[in-house]
């Protein structure tokens, strides 16, 4: 099994800055890419960023200029680092990672962790 721990949420004033982290640990073989995700209440789930193992990164218009996605492959770790900061951003946020296993080396599929609220509100 592949777990994603998240840390790094909570309140912030609009025009603040907030740093999310995200570690991926089990029996991991590979990781393809990793990402954030959002979701406010009543809307769905949306792509933040993503960056792929090669460091292929790719951002939602909405976040552009703002927000910078890093990974640190050596220790399956991605980090969200959020910059002025506006109300919409408030959502929970969702780390995901699509993975191989130790068990399974050719087969992919994603993963996603528990979330963490980012709030902005002054």
């Amino acid at each position: 099994q592949v777990q994603l721990v998240e840390s790094g949420g909570g309140l912030v004033q609009p025009g603040g800055s907030l740093r999310l982290s995200c570690a991926a640990s089990g029996s991991i073989f590979s990781i393809n890419a990793m990402g954030w995700y959002r979701q406010a209440p009543g809307n769905e789930r949306e792509l933040v960023a993503t960056v792929t193992s090669a460091g292929e990164i790719s951002y939602a218009d909405s976040v552009l200029g703002r927000f910078a996605i890093s990974s640190d492959n050596a220790k399956n770790t991605v980090y969200l680092q959020m910059n002025s900061l506006k109300p919409e951003d408030t959502a929970v946020y969702y780390c995901n990672a699509r993975v191989t296993t130790l068990q399974a080396k050719f087969v992919a599929f994603s993963c996603w962790g528990q979330g963490t609220q980012v709030t902005v509100s002054s």
